[in-house]
């Protein structure tokens, strides 16, 4: 697994995991590697490793088995997972990008309560990490964009309404299979202010749910949800 530059922080790690699963084609029970050969191949230590492995447990994509033949393997799709990918198979149907982010806007305020009242020690941590990571690449369009996907789906993950977190993680999927960041029509300046304003609501939205504060994380995820309609891909 050949990974760009210098060694990754674990969040980066794992999202090159996820890429070489998706690459390999690799399904529920398939063997991706040992923690030795992720940092044989990717450079970095081995604290990055564990940390990496651990934030891919926490999203449900990997299974970790200790000894002879083990290492990390496909995490098996739970069934209601498997409903939600079934819901949003619908390739012969001329389903709208717009739809998609119109109903997982109206699921942001129910995602973000429950993040504020359920968020523990170690999603502060992954969410300090990844709301940093945001502010530092708030003037390159791609890489904001896919740091906000992964902020998004990590808040989603501290939800225990099953039904809201898969639907949310399954529509946030399609969107980002599907959604192209169109913003032809901005100038690189109005863009970077754009880009500005959503990483205050972002940070705004963080802080409420490391606070524990449910009313001030659900009125940041409606703001949230008041983004341009001709820019459905922007986060």
């Amino acid at each position: 697994m050949a990974l760009p530059g210098k060694a990754p922080k674990a969040d980066t790690l794992a999202h090159s995991i996820e890429d070489l699963i998706a690459r390999r084609h690799l399904t529920p029970g398939d063997h991706i590697a040992t923690k030795d050969e992720l940092r044989r191949e990717s450079g970095v230590a081995r604290a990055t490793v564990n940390e990496a492995v651990r934030l891919l447990q926490a999203r449900g994509r990997v299974v970790l088995r200790p000894g002879p033949g083990g290492g990390l393997f496909v995490a098996p799709t739970d069934p209601v997972v498997r409903l939600g990918q079934t819901l949003l198979t619908v390739h012969s149907e001329p389903v709208s990008v717009i739809d998609a982010v119109s109903v997982r806007n109206a699921l942001e305020p129910v995602i973000a309560e429950e993040a504020a009242r359920f968020r523990g020690a170690r999603d502060i941590a992954d969410l300090r990490v990844l709301i940093d990571a945001l502010s530092d690449v708030v003037g390159e369009p791609g890489r904001f964009l896919r740091v906000n996907w992964r902020l998004h789906e990590r808040i989603a993950r501290i939800s225990r309404n099953h039904i809201a977190r898969t639907m949310y993680l399954g529509l946030v999927e399609f969107i980002q299979d599907q959604a192209v960041d169109v913003v032809s029509d901005m100038s690189l300046k109005e863009h970077r202010q754009y880009k500005k304003h959503r990483l205050d609501i972002h940070i705004d939205l963080v802080q409420a749910i490391i606070a524990g504060d449910p009313g001030a994380a659900v009125d940041a995820a409606k703001r949230h949800a008041l983004q341009p309609i001709g820019s459905p891909a922007k986060g």
